[in-house]
């Protein structure tokens, strides 16, 4: 088997998500999802995007944030909500 799919991050409880955010996108990768982070620096608010859509979604998935944590935190709630748990 892959190693790179054996990987599971270790995560600091008080540092939310964004130290395993790009672990992250790498699994959704890995089953098929299509993957987006973003950031727009001229909006004031909610400046980040995290998107996903296809693979075994069975709706796309946009959630806007005013940081990693909340953006990628919260879309990852969306994702539990479709059935995609992603291993932290």
């Amino acid at each position: 088997m892959d190693r790179a799919k054996q990987r599971r991050a270790k995560v600091d409880p008080d540092s939310g998500v964004e130290d395993v955010t790009v672990l992250v996108m790498e699994w959704l990768g890995e089953q098929g999802i299509h993957a987006l982070l973003r950031v727009d620096p001229e909006r004031d608010r909610n400046q980040w995007t995290f998107s996903v859509a296809h693979g075994p979604l069975t709706d796309p998935v946009r959630i806007d944030g005013s940081s990693v944590n909340d953006c990628v935190g919260r879309a990852l709630t969306h994702l539990k909500e479709q059935g995609i748990s992603v291993p932290l």
